[in-house]
Protein backbone atom coordinates (compact mmCIF):
# COMPACT_ATOMS: atom_id res chain seq x y z
CA UNK A 1 0.00 0.00 0.00
CA UNK A 2 1.43 3.37 -1.01
CA UNK A 3 1.94 5.94 1.72
CA UNK A 4 -0.05 9.18 1.91
CA UNK A 5 1.11 12.62 2.93
CA UNK A 6 1.15 13.85 6.52
CA UNK A 7 -1.80 16.12 5.75
CA UNK A 8 -3.82 13.23 4.36
CA UNK A 9 -3.14 11.09 7.43
CA UNK A 10 -4.13 13.97 9.70
CA UNK A 11 -7.37 14.36 7.76
CA UNK A 12 -8.13 10.67 8.29
CA UNK A 13 -7.33 11.04 11.99
CA UNK A 14 -9.68 14.02 12.31
CA UNK A 15 -12.54 11.97 10.90
CA UNK A 16 -12.14 8.87 13.07
CA UNK A 17 -14.87 7.79 15.46
CA UNK A 18 -13.19 6.05 18.37
CA UNK A 19 -14.76 2.87 19.82
CA UNK A 20 -14.88 3.33 23.60
CA UNK A 21 -16.98 0.63 25.28
CA UNK A 22 -16.46 -3.00 26.20
CA UNK A 23 -17.60 -5.67 23.76
CA UNK A 24 -19.40 -8.58 25.44
CA UNK A 25 -21.73 -11.18 23.91
CA UNK A 26 -21.83 -9.41 20.57
CA UNK A 27 -22.75 -6.00 21.99
CA UNK A 28 -20.90 -2.85 22.96
CA UNK A 29 -21.65 -1.76 26.51
CA UNK A 30 -20.17 0.55 29.14
CA UNK A 31 -18.40 -0.84 32.18
CA UNK A 32 -20.90 -2.04 34.78
CA UNK A 33 -19.41 0.49 37.21
CA UNK A 34 -19.80 3.29 34.67
CA UNK A 35 -16.12 4.20 35.09
CA UNK A 36 -13.86 5.29 32.23
CA UNK A 37 -10.18 5.99 31.67
CA UNK A 38 -8.39 8.29 29.23
CA UNK A 39 -6.42 6.89 26.34
CA UNK A 40 -3.82 9.40 25.14
CA UNK A 41 -1.91 10.22 21.99
CA UNK A 42 1.70 9.72 23.21
CA UNK A 43 3.07 12.14 20.62
CA UNK A 44 0.95 15.08 21.81
CA UNK A 45 -0.40 14.16 25.25
CA UNK A 46 -3.91 14.81 23.89
CA UNK A 47 -6.82 12.71 25.21
CA UNK A 48 -8.13 10.68 22.30
CA UNK A 49 -11.11 9.11 24.05
CA UNK A 50 -12.58 8.02 27.36
CA UNK A 51 -12.73 4.22 27.35
CA UNK A 52 -14.79 1.91 29.55
CA UNK A 53 -12.76 1.02 32.67
CA UNK A 54 -13.98 -2.50 33.28
CA UNK A 55 -13.66 -4.45 36.50
CA UNK A 56 -14.08 -7.98 37.88
CA UNK A 57 -17.83 -7.89 37.36
CA UNK A 58 -17.34 -7.21 33.63
CA UNK A 59 -14.85 -10.07 33.43
CA UNK A 60 -17.40 -12.37 35.11
CA UNK A 61 -20.05 -11.37 32.57
CA UNK A 62 -17.70 -11.87 29.62
CA UNK A 63 -16.58 -15.28 30.90
CA UNK A 64 -20.18 -16.37 31.44
CA UNK A 65 -21.15 -15.42 27.89
CA UNK A 66 -17.98 -16.99 26.47
CA UNK A 67 -18.70 -20.21 28.36
CA UNK A 68 -22.28 -20.30 27.06
CA UNK A 69 -21.00 -19.84 23.52
CA UNK A 70 -18.40 -22.56 23.92
CA UNK A 71 -20.71 -25.13 25.47
CA UNK A 72 -23.58 -24.72 23.00
CA UNK A 73 -21.14 -25.17 20.13
CA UNK A 74 -22.13 -22.12 18.08
CA UNK A 75 -18.42 -21.77 17.22
CA UNK A 76 -16.54 -24.63 18.88
CA UNK A 77 -18.52 -27.32 17.03
CA UNK A 78 -18.78 -25.61 13.67
CA UNK A 79 -17.26 -27.52 10.79
CA UNK A 80 -13.64 -26.35 10.41
CA UNK A 81 -14.45 -25.09 6.92
CA UNK A 82 -17.14 -22.79 8.34
CA UNK A 83 -14.77 -21.30 10.92
CA UNK A 84 -12.21 -20.84 8.17
CA UNK A 85 -14.64 -18.90 6.00
CA UNK A 86 -15.52 -16.53 8.84
CA UNK A 87 -11.89 -15.85 9.75
CA UNK A 88 -10.96 -15.24 6.12
CA UNK A 89 -13.81 -12.74 5.92
CA UNK A 90 -12.43 -11.05 9.06
CA UNK A 91 -8.98 -10.85 7.44
CA UNK A 92 -10.51 -9.29 4.33
CA UNK A 93 -12.35 -6.72 6.45
CA UNK A 94 -9.09 -5.80 8.20
CA UNK A 95 -7.46 -5.35 4.80
CA UNK A 96 -10.41 -3.27 3.58
CA UNK A 97 -10.10 -1.00 6.63
CA UNK A 98 -6.30 -1.09 6.72
CA UNK A 99 -5.68 2.64 6.43
CA UNK A 100 -8.14 3.52 9.20
CA UNK A 101 -6.62 0.84 11.47
CA UNK A 102 -3.10 2.08 10.73
CA UNK A 103 -3.96 5.66 11.69
CA UNK A 104 -5.83 4.51 14.78
CA UNK A 105 -2.85 2.40 15.84
CA UNK A 106 -0.41 5.26 15.29
CA UNK A 107 -2.51 7.74 17.27
CA UNK A 108 -3.02 5.42 20.22
CA UNK A 109 0.50 3.98 20.52
CA UNK A 110 2.93 6.59 19.17
CA UNK A 111 4.08 4.14 16.48
CA UNK A 112 5.05 5.62 13.14
CA UNK A 113 2.44 5.48 10.40
CA UNK A 114 5.23 4.04 8.24
CA UNK A 115 5.42 0.93 10.42
CA UNK A 116 1.66 0.69 10.92
CA UNK A 117 1.03 0.81 7.16
CA UNK A 118 4.01 -1.27 6.03
CA UNK A 119 4.28 -3.87 8.81
CA UNK A 120 1.63 -4.07 11.50
CA UNK A 121 -1.61 -4.06 9.52
CA UNK A 122 -0.39 -6.21 6.57
CA UNK A 123 1.15 -8.75 8.96
CA UNK A 124 -2.10 -8.86 10.96
CA UNK A 125 -4.01 -9.70 7.79
CA UNK A 126 -1.44 -12.34 6.88
CA UNK A 127 -1.62 -13.88 10.36
CA UNK A 128 -5.41 -14.17 10.40
CA UNK A 129 -5.45 -15.62 6.89
CA UNK A 130 -2.68 -18.13 7.63
CA UNK A 131 -4.37 -19.54 10.72
CA UNK A 132 -7.74 -19.58 8.97
CA UNK A 133 -6.29 -21.60 6.10
CA UNK A 134 -4.66 -23.98 8.57
CA UNK A 135 -7.93 -24.91 10.32
CA UNK A 136 -8.86 -27.78 8.02
CA UNK A 137 -5.32 -28.92 7.34
CA UNK A 138 -4.20 -30.07 10.81
CA UNK A 139 -4.64 -33.83 11.03
CA UNK A 140 -4.96 -35.87 14.18
CA UNK A 141 -3.32 -39.26 14.69
CA UNK A 142 -3.95 -42.96 15.17
CA UNK A 143 -1.47 -44.81 17.36
CA UNK A 144 -0.10 -48.30 16.58
CA UNK A 145 -2.39 -50.48 18.73
CA UNK A 146 -3.24 -54.20 18.54
CA UNK A 147 -5.69 -55.69 16.03
CA UNK A 148 -8.39 -55.57 18.71
CA UNK A 149 -8.01 -51.85 19.42
CA UNK A 150 -7.96 -48.47 17.76
CA UNK A 151 -6.33 -45.57 19.60
CA UNK A 152 -7.13 -42.11 18.27
CA UNK A 153 -5.23 -39.02 19.40
CA UNK A 154 -7.42 -35.98 18.76
CA UNK A 155 -7.21 -32.24 19.41
CA UNK A 156 -10.08 -30.43 21.07
CA UNK A 157 -10.39 -26.70 21.81
CA UNK A 158 -9.24 -25.93 25.35
CA UNK A 159 -12.38 -23.89 26.08
CA UNK A 160 -12.57 -20.29 27.31
CA UNK A 161 -9.29 -18.43 26.91
CA UNK A 162 -8.02 -15.12 28.31
CA UNK A 163 -5.81 -13.20 25.88
CA UNK A 164 -3.78 -10.43 27.51
CA UNK A 165 -2.13 -8.08 25.02
CA UNK A 166 0.93 -5.80 25.18
CA UNK A 167 1.00 -2.14 24.14
CA UNK A 168 3.91 -2.30 21.71
CA UNK A 169 2.13 -4.17 18.88
CA UNK A 170 -1.55 -3.92 19.82
CA UNK A 171 -3.13 -5.03 16.55
CA UNK A 172 -0.50 -7.54 15.49
CA UNK A 173 -0.39 -9.28 18.87
CA UNK A 174 -4.19 -9.43 18.82
CA UNK A 175 -3.96 -11.25 15.49
CA UNK A 176 -1.20 -13.55 16.81
CA UNK A 177 -3.56 -14.65 19.57
CA UNK A 178 -7.08 -14.65 18.16
CA UNK A 179 -5.89 -16.28 14.90
CA UNK A 180 -5.02 -19.68 16.41
CA UNK A 181 -7.44 -19.39 19.36
CA UNK A 182 -10.50 -18.86 17.17
CA UNK A 183 -9.21 -21.33 14.59
CA UNK A 184 -9.10 -23.97 17.32
CA UNK A 185 -12.73 -23.28 18.27
CA UNK A 186 -12.15 -21.49 21.57
CA UNK A 187 -14.16 -18.59 22.97
CA UNK A 188 -11.95 -15.68 24.03
CA UNK A 189 -11.86 -12.74 26.40
CA UNK A 190 -9.34 -10.16 25.18
CA UNK A 191 -7.77 -7.62 27.51
CA UNK A 192 -6.02 -4.92 25.46
CA UNK A 193 -3.25 -2.97 27.16
CA UNK A 194 -4.63 0.01 29.06
CA UNK A 195 -2.43 2.33 26.98
CA UNK A 196 -3.67 1.01 23.59
CA UNK A 197 -7.27 -0.27 23.54
CA UNK A 198 -8.59 1.33 20.36
CA UNK A 199 -7.62 -1.05 17.53
CA UNK A 200 -8.75 -4.07 19.56
CA UNK A 201 -12.17 -2.48 20.06
CA UNK A 202 -12.32 -1.63 16.36
CA UNK A 203 -11.50 -5.25 15.56
CA UNK A 204 -14.52 -6.30 17.64
CA UNK A 205 -16.72 -4.21 15.31
CA UNK A 206 -15.22 -6.01 12.31
CA UNK A 207 -15.78 -9.37 14.03
CA UNK A 208 -19.52 -8.70 14.12
CA UNK A 209 -19.48 -7.89 10.42
CA UNK A 210 -17.45 -11.01 9.64
CA UNK A 211 -19.99 -13.25 11.36
CA UNK A 212 -18.19 -14.36 14.52
CA UNK A 213 -21.08 -15.41 16.80
CA UNK A 214 -21.95 -13.47 19.98
CA UNK A 215 -19.95 -14.53 23.02
CA UNK A 216 -17.07 -15.99 21.01
CA UNK A 217 -14.95 -12.82 20.93
CA UNK A 218 -15.20 -10.46 23.90
CA UNK A 219 -13.08 -7.37 24.64
CA UNK A 220 -12.76 -6.09 28.21
CA UNK A 221 -10.59 -2.94 28.49
CA UNK A 222 -9.22 -1.81 31.81
CA UNK A 223 -6.24 -1.92 34.14
CA UNK A 224 -4.11 -4.88 35.15
CA UNK A 225 -5.47 -5.11 38.71
CA UNK A 226 -9.09 -4.62 37.63
CA UNK A 227 -9.17 -6.84 34.52
CA UNK A 228 -5.86 -8.70 34.08
CA UNK A 229 -5.75 -10.23 37.54
CA UNK A 230 -9.43 -11.28 37.51
CA UNK A 231 -8.77 -13.02 34.19
CA UNK A 232 -5.71 -14.75 35.63
CA UNK A 233 -7.61 -15.89 38.74
CA UNK A 234 -10.93 -16.76 37.13
CA UNK A 235 -12.10 -20.27 37.94
CA UNK A 236 -13.94 -20.67 34.62
CA UNK A 237 -11.14 -19.60 32.27
CA UNK A 238 -9.30 -22.64 30.95
CA UNK A 239 -6.13 -20.99 29.61
CA UNK A 240 -4.36 -17.64 29.47
CA UNK A 241 -1.98 -16.41 26.77
CA UNK A 242 0.01 -13.36 27.85
CA UNK A 243 2.55 -11.15 26.09
CA UNK A 244 4.32 -8.52 28.17
CA UNK A 245 6.92 -8.05 30.87
CA UNK A 246 8.57 -10.88 32.78
CA UNK A 247 7.42 -9.36 36.05
CA UNK A 248 3.76 -9.49 35.01
CA UNK A 249 4.21 -12.94 33.49
CA UNK A 250 5.24 -14.28 36.88
CA UNK A 251 1.98 -12.97 38.32
CA UNK A 252 -0.05 -15.02 35.86
CA UNK A 253 1.73 -18.17 37.00
CA UNK A 254 0.84 -17.31 40.58
CA UNK A 255 -2.76 -16.57 39.64
CA UNK A 256 -3.04 -19.96 37.94
CA UNK A 257 -1.46 -21.78 40.89
CA UNK A 258 -3.79 -20.07 43.34
CA UNK A 259 -6.96 -20.66 41.28
CA UNK A 260 -7.82 -23.51 38.91
CA UNK A 261 -4.36 -24.39 37.52
CA UNK A 262 -5.37 -23.00 34.14
CA UNK A 263 -2.84 -23.42 31.36
CA UNK A 264 -0.56 -20.41 30.95
CA UNK A 265 1.58 -19.37 27.99
CA UNK A 266 3.94 -16.43 28.44
CA UNK A 267 5.94 -14.44 25.89
CA UNK A 268 8.03 -11.93 27.81
CA UNK A 269 11.11 -9.75 27.78
CA UNK A 270 14.53 -9.97 26.22
CA UNK A 271 18.04 -8.53 26.22
CA UNK A 272 18.89 -9.82 22.80
CA UNK A 273 22.44 -10.04 21.46
CA UNK A 274 23.63 -9.37 17.94
CA UNK A 275 27.04 -11.06 17.64
CA UNK A 276 29.28 -9.72 14.88
CA UNK A 277 32.46 -11.69 14.27
CA UNK A 278 35.53 -10.30 12.58
CA UNK A 279 34.97 -12.30 9.39
CA UNK A 280 31.49 -10.87 8.76
CA UNK A 281 30.99 -9.90 5.13
CA UNK A 282 29.48 -6.67 3.79
CA UNK A 283 29.60 -4.57 6.96
CA UNK A 284 27.26 -2.04 5.42
CA UNK A 285 24.52 -4.68 5.21
CA UNK A 286 25.34 -5.89 8.72
CA UNK A 287 25.00 -2.34 9.99
CA UNK A 288 21.60 -1.93 8.34
CA UNK A 289 20.35 -5.08 10.12
CA UNK A 290 21.76 -3.93 13.47
CA UNK A 291 20.09 -0.53 13.18
CA UNK A 292 16.77 -2.04 12.17
CA UNK A 293 16.95 -4.53 15.04
CA UNK A 294 17.76 -1.85 17.59
CA UNK A 295 15.52 1.03 16.55
CA UNK A 296 12.51 -0.50 14.79
CA UNK A 297 9.33 0.39 16.70
CA UNK A 298 11.40 2.75 18.87
CA UNK A 299 13.10 -0.30 20.40
CA UNK A 300 9.76 -1.14 22.05
CA UNK A 301 10.17 -4.70 20.90
CA UNK A 302 10.86 -7.75 23.05
CA UNK A 303 13.13 -9.18 20.32
CA UNK A 304 15.04 -5.93 19.69
CA UNK A 305 18.79 -6.25 19.18
CA UNK A 306 19.68 -4.23 22.24
CA UNK A 307 23.23 -5.61 22.72
CA UNK A 308 25.82 -5.42 19.95
CA UNK A 309 28.61 -7.87 20.80
CA UNK A 310 31.39 -7.19 18.31
CA UNK A 311 34.90 -8.55 17.85
CA UNK A 312 37.56 -5.93 18.38
CA UNK A 313 39.04 -6.18 14.89
CA UNK A 314 35.88 -5.06 13.15
CA UNK A 315 34.38 -2.76 15.79
CA UNK A 316 35.49 0.64 14.48
CA UNK A 317 34.55 -0.05 10.87
CA UNK A 318 31.18 -1.45 11.87
CA UNK A 319 30.30 1.42 14.23
CA UNK A 320 31.10 3.93 11.50
CA UNK A 321 28.54 2.27 9.25
CA UNK A 322 25.97 1.80 12.03
CA UNK A 323 26.18 5.48 12.88
CA UNK A 324 25.61 6.39 9.24
CA UNK A 325 22.56 4.12 8.97
CA UNK A 326 21.12 5.34 12.27
CA UNK A 327 21.09 8.89 10.93
CA UNK A 328 18.70 7.65 8.24
CA UNK A 329 16.06 7.02 10.93
CA UNK A 330 14.46 10.45 11.45
CA UNK A 331 12.41 11.02 14.59
CA UNK A 332 9.26 13.10 14.90
CA UNK A 333 5.51 13.26 14.29
CA UNK A 334 4.32 9.63 13.93
CA UNK A 335 1.82 10.64 11.23
CA UNK A 336 4.63 11.94 9.02
CA UNK A 337 5.51 8.94 6.79
CA UNK A 338 9.10 10.19 6.48
CA UNK A 339 9.73 9.48 10.17
CA UNK A 340 10.97 6.08 11.32
CA UNK A 341 11.03 6.80 15.08
CA UNK A 342 7.89 7.95 16.87
CA UNK A 343 6.94 8.63 20.47
CA UNK A 344 7.30 6.20 23.35
CA UNK A 345 3.96 4.85 24.49
CA UNK A 346 3.51 6.76 27.77
CA UNK A 347 5.16 9.30 30.04
CA UNK A 348 5.90 6.57 32.57
CA UNK A 349 7.72 4.52 29.97
CA UNK A 350 9.49 7.59 28.55
CA UNK A 351 10.81 8.42 32.03
CA UNK A 352 12.11 4.87 32.44
CA UNK A 353 13.94 4.83 29.11
CA UNK A 354 15.29 8.36 29.59
CA UNK A 355 16.77 7.35 32.95
CA UNK A 356 19.23 5.06 31.15
CA UNK A 357 20.67 8.08 29.33
CA UNK A 358 21.35 10.27 32.33
CA UNK A 359 24.87 9.19 33.20
CA UNK A 360 27.57 6.59 32.77
CA UNK A 361 28.39 5.10 29.37
CA UNK A 362 30.08 6.87 26.49
CA UNK A 363 27.52 8.15 23.98
CA UNK A 364 28.46 7.30 20.40
CA UNK A 365 25.26 8.67 18.87
CA UNK A 366 22.11 10.35 20.12
CA UNK A 367 21.45 10.36 23.85
CA UNK A 368 18.72 13.03 23.91
CA UNK A 369 15.20 12.56 25.27
CA UNK A 370 12.45 15.18 25.32
CA UNK A 371 8.64 15.32 25.56
CA UNK A 372 7.99 11.64 24.92
CA UNK A 373 10.60 11.18 22.19
CA UNK A 374 13.96 9.41 22.61
CA UNK A 375 16.33 9.68 19.68
CA UNK A 376 18.18 6.58 18.42
CA UNK A 377 21.09 6.16 20.82
CA UNK A 378 24.28 4.10 20.71
CA UNK A 379 26.28 3.60 23.91
CA UNK A 380 29.71 2.06 24.45
CA UNK A 381 29.21 0.21 27.73
CA UNK A 382 31.01 -1.89 30.31
CA UNK A 383 29.78 -5.43 30.85
CA UNK A 384 28.51 -4.70 34.34
CA UNK A 385 26.63 -1.53 33.32
CA UNK A 386 22.87 -1.59 33.77
CA UNK A 387 22.48 -0.60 30.11
CA UNK A 388 24.20 -3.88 29.19
CA UNK A 389 22.11 -6.06 31.51
CA UNK A 390 18.61 -4.61 31.91
CA UNK A 391 15.85 -4.55 29.30
CA UNK A 392 15.50 -0.87 28.36
CA UNK A 393 12.69 -1.31 25.81
CA UNK A 394 13.64 1.85 23.98
CA UNK A 395 15.83 2.93 21.02
CA UNK A 396 19.11 2.30 22.84
CA UNK A 397 21.88 0.05 21.50
CA UNK A 398 24.61 -1.01 23.93
CA UNK A 399 27.96 -1.93 22.39
CA UNK A 400 30.26 -4.51 24.02
CA UNK A 401 33.67 -5.54 22.70
CA UNK A 402 35.11 -9.08 22.67
CA UNK A 403 38.29 -10.76 21.43
CA UNK A 404 37.05 -14.19 20.29
CA UNK A 405 34.14 -16.32 19.13
CA UNK A 406 33.95 -18.20 22.43
CA UNK A 407 33.98 -14.97 24.43
CA UNK A 408 31.22 -13.54 22.23
CA UNK A 409 28.94 -16.55 22.74
CA UNK A 410 29.57 -16.63 26.48
CA UNK A 411 28.77 -12.92 26.79
CA UNK A 412 25.66 -13.28 24.64
CA UNK A 413 24.39 -16.02 26.97
CA UNK A 414 25.18 -14.10 30.16
CA UNK A 415 21.60 -12.91 30.66
CA UNK A 416 18.46 -14.10 32.41
CA UNK A 417 16.59 -13.80 29.10
CA UNK A 418 16.60 -15.93 25.97
CA UNK A 419 14.13 -14.67 23.39
CA UNK A 420 16.14 -13.86 20.26
CA UNK A 421 19.72 -13.58 19.04
CA UNK A 422 21.62 -13.08 15.81
CA UNK A 423 25.08 -13.92 14.59
CA UNK A 424 26.97 -12.39 11.66
CA UNK A 425 29.85 -14.32 10.09
CA UNK A 426 30.98 -15.52 6.66
CA UNK A 427 32.06 -18.91 8.07
CA UNK A 428 29.23 -21.45 7.77
CA UNK A 429 30.57 -23.69 10.52
CA UNK A 430 30.95 -20.77 12.94
CA UNK A 431 27.46 -19.60 12.04
CA UNK A 432 25.91 -22.98 12.79
CA UNK A 433 28.03 -23.55 15.89
CA UNK A 434 27.03 -20.13 17.15
CA UNK A 435 23.35 -20.63 16.33
CA UNK A 436 23.36 -23.91 18.25
CA UNK A 437 25.23 -22.42 21.21
CA UNK A 438 23.15 -19.23 21.58
CA UNK A 439 20.43 -19.83 24.18
CA UNK A 440 17.44 -18.19 22.54
CA UNK A 441 14.14 -19.27 21.03
CA UNK A 442 14.95 -17.67 17.66
CA UNK A 443 18.45 -17.28 16.26
CA UNK A 444 18.99 -15.52 12.94
CA UNK A 445 22.14 -15.82 10.87
CA UNK A 446 23.47 -12.77 9.00
CA UNK A 447 20.22 -10.91 9.59
CA UNK A 448 17.86 -9.51 12.20
CA UNK A 449 14.40 -11.02 12.32
CA UNK A 450 11.82 -13.16 14.04
CA UNK A 451 11.22 -15.71 11.30
CA UNK A 452 7.74 -15.48 9.81
CA UNK A 453 4.19 -16.64 10.50
CA UNK A 454 5.19 -20.27 9.79
CA UNK A 455 7.95 -20.39 12.44
CA UNK A 456 7.28 -20.70 16.20
CA UNK A 457 8.16 -17.62 18.27
CA UNK A 458 8.95 -17.67 21.97
CA UNK A 459 11.83 -17.72 24.40
CA UNK A 460 14.03 -19.67 26.77
CA UNK A 461 14.49 -18.92 30.45
CA UNK A 462 12.73 -15.75 31.64
CA UNK A 463 11.66 -14.81 28.12
CA UNK A 464 9.02 -17.48 27.70
CA UNK A 465 6.96 -20.20 29.29
CA UNK A 466 4.49 -22.85 28.27
CA UNK A 467 4.32 -22.59 24.50
CA UNK A 468 4.93 -20.62 21.33
CA UNK A 469 3.19 -18.07 19.16
CA UNK A 470 3.10 -18.41 15.35
CA UNK A 471 3.31 -21.52 13.25
CA UNK A 472 1.39 -24.73 13.82
CA UNK A 473 2.87 -24.73 17.34
CA UNK A 474 0.65 -21.76 18.28
CA UNK A 475 -2.40 -24.02 18.07
CA UNK A 476 -1.00 -26.13 20.91
CA UNK A 477 -1.80 -23.26 23.29
CA UNK A 478 -5.48 -23.46 22.49
CA UNK A 479 -6.09 -27.20 22.21
CA UNK A 480 -6.13 -30.22 24.49
CA UNK A 481 -4.87 -33.61 23.34
CA UNK A 482 -7.28 -36.46 24.02
CA UNK A 483 -6.78 -40.21 23.61
CA UNK A 484 -9.83 -42.21 22.50
CA UNK A 485 -9.25 -45.93 23.04
CA UNK A 486 -11.66 -48.23 21.19
CA UNK A 487 -11.93 -51.93 22.04
CA UNK A 488 -12.82 -53.91 18.91
CA UNK A 489 -12.83 -57.39 20.47
CA UNK A 490 -16.15 -59.28 20.19
CA UNK A 491 -17.52 -61.78 22.70
CA UNK A 492 -15.90 -64.72 20.92
CA UNK A 493 -12.50 -63.06 21.11
CA UNK A 494 -13.03 -62.37 24.82
CA UNK A 495 -13.90 -66.06 25.42
CA UNK A 496 -10.74 -67.23 23.66
CA UNK A 497 -8.65 -64.80 25.66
Amino acid sequence: MSLLTTEEYKAIAAGLAFPTTAFIDGHFRPAISGKTFDTLNPATGEVLAKVAACGPEDVDLAVSKARDAFEDGRWSRLHPKERKEVLIKLAKLVKRNARELAVLESLDSGKTIYDCEQVDVPESVNCLTWHAELIDKIYDQVSPASDNHIAMIVREPVGVVGLVLPWNFPLLMLAWKIGPALAAGCSVIVKPAEETPLTTLRMAELAIEAGIPPGVLNVVPGSGPDVGEPIGRHMDIDAVSFTGSTETGRRFLRYAAESNLKEVTLEMGGKNPAVVLDDAENLDRVAAHIVNGAFWNMGENCSASSRLIVQKGVKDALLKRITAHAREWPMGDPLDPANRVGALVSKQHFDKVASYLEEGPKVILGGKADKGFVEPTILDVARDAKQAKEEIFGPVLSVLTVDSFDEAIALANSTEYGLAASIFTANVKRALRGARALRAGTVTVNSFGEGDISTPFGGFRQSGFGGRDNGIHAHDQYTQVKTIWVDLADDADEAVD
